[in-house]
């Protein structure tokens, strides 16, 4: 199995919960043991952007969640926002690599300054300090100097900052597939196999030779 095992999937209060439905089907799929987190803003928005309502509750959305994705028992495990006994909240126990998907602008600056106050923010401060795979999908605009200042800044500290900015070389008819060009993109900087969007050479997108 290429790639992680487990992966932290985490999902903010930004535009674009399709993103992290998308994704998260595509890990389950792949047999990928999952740690869910959301905050309440990103249920609010996945209910407007989607026909999703999550259950409030942990436990039930776990179970909404591994019914939805046809998810096999203890594949997806959900955490509340302040479960500080959760694997994730410490670097002995952690996945390997987490994704915020959508990730606000909010939770880019907490993350940015170590603020911690959720269970979201701690799984990135440990995800850094552990110096494992973080990967960030902001999905605003126009970006503010403060905005930028702080992908610069966690950059450097190792994350990779993937706008949720989709192409359109690979002729897309669909607003699926403009969804699966951002979550494709996810998988291949986690080594996960994928079928959405061939790389780059493999195939020439109509361009004429």
């Amino acid at each position: 199995m290429s790639g992680p095992e487990r992966i932290t999937l985490a999902m903010t209060g930004a535009s674009g919960a399709q993103y992290g439905l998308r994704l998260l089907d595509c890990l389950v799929r792949e047999d990928r043991e999952v740690h869910f987190l959301i905050s309440k803003a990103a249920q609010l928005v996945m209910a407007t952007e989607t026909d999703v309502v999550l259950p409030a509750k942990p436990q039930a959305m776990q179970a909404f969640l591994t019914e939805y994705t046809g998810a096999a028992d203890g594949q997806i495990r959900v955490y509340g926002k302040e479960d500080w006994m959760s694997p994730v909240a410490s670097g002995s126990g952690a996945p390997a690599a987490m994704v915020v998907v959508p990730c606000s602008t909010g939770t880019l600056s907490a993350i940015a300054t170590g603020a911690c106050n959720n269970l979201i923010e701690r799984a990135a401060d440990v995800t850094l300090k552990e110096r494992r795979q973080l990967i960030l999908v902001p999905r605003e605009a126009p970006l503010s100097t403060i905005h930028l200042e702080n992908m610069l800044k966690l950059s450097q500290m190792g994350a990779v900052i993937l706008p949720a900015a989709p192409g359109f070389y690979h002729q897309p008819q669909t607003i699926d597939d403009l969804v699966d060009f951002v979550v494709a993109r996810i998988l291949n900087l986690l080594n996960i196999p994928q079928d959405m969007l061939p790389r780059w050479g493999e195939h020439h997108y109509g361009v004429d030779d």
